[in-house]
């Protein structure tokens, strides 16, 4: 009787010290793995930005050295650029890649047809009719995160008070800032307000630099602003300017 008394005590005082140890362990190897998994992701969309970045960069350059002229602003794309069963559209060839204001054509939607078209952009990218508007996966290419992404002259860059126009590449929204953060520490300065890559509100992306509010992209709405890689949006975008 009191070998099963002894046998009772010893299955309801729990686990040995040995037995919560390997459990510690095991745990903190899950916790590690878990971490580990996370961060090899991130450093794979980090990269697919700076790839994807690159790309198109190198894709409007060619472009240049061909055509004489930017892709979406090209005159006479329909002249020298296959498009497929119907021509291609042309650009105004005023030198400015723009955002389709005043009713004008979106040439920043038709610079991916024009960049497809003529094999230096991989993908099908079509602008069927002037009238496009709207980005779509028909006519722009997205990134990982499934925002569009945005070729055009304009000033939809870097904090609010900027007026100064120029061409830049922007990667879309839904982007965590962390990942940005990351890919402006890889390719620029690490500063959203400051060097080639830098912060952008192109559709809507992130709740708009802010200042010093959890839930923003940025810190501030100023060229001394940082990233809010801890606490900031999962709905932030960037833009590199273009050389």
């Amino acid at each position: 009787m009191q070998a099963i008394h002894r046998a009772r005590s010893r299955a309801c005082a729990g686990f040995t010290l040995l037995e919560v140890a390997i459990l510690l362990v095991i745990v903190g190897l899950i916790i590690m793995g878990t971490v580990r998994a996370q961060q090899l992701i991130r450093n794979a969309q980090v990269r697919d930005f700076i790839a994807q970045q690159d790309a198109v960069e190198q894709a409007v350059l060619a472009f240049q050295d061909r055509f004489h002229a930017l892709p979406g602003d090209y005159l006479e794309a329909s002249s020298n650029i296959s498009c497929g069963s119907s021509a291609c559209l042309d650009g105004n060839g005023n030198g400015r890649v723009e955002p389709g204001t005043g009713g004008a054509i979106h040439e920043d939607i038709l610079a991916w047809q024009h960049l497809s078209a003529a094999g230096f952009l991989r993908g099908n990218y079509q602008m069927l009719n002037p009238g496009v508007a709207v980005p779509a996966p028909d006519n722009t290419p997205s990134n990982v995160f499934g925002g569009y992404l945005q070729l055009a002259f304009d000033d939809n860059w870097g904090y609010s008070a900027n007026t100064v126009a120029r061409h830049n590449l922007k990667t879309g929204n839904y982007v965590p800032a962390a990942v940005l953060a990351e890919v402006d520490r890889k390719i620029d300065d690490g500063l959203p307000g400051t060097g080639r890559f830098q912060f952008s509100a192109y559709a809507g992306a992130g709740d708009a630099p802010v200042g010093g509010t959890t839930g923003g992209c940025t810190d501030a709405d100023s060229p001394a602003a940082t990233w809010l890689e801890a606490s900031g949006s999962d709905n932030c975008g960037a833009a590199t300017l273009l050389r």
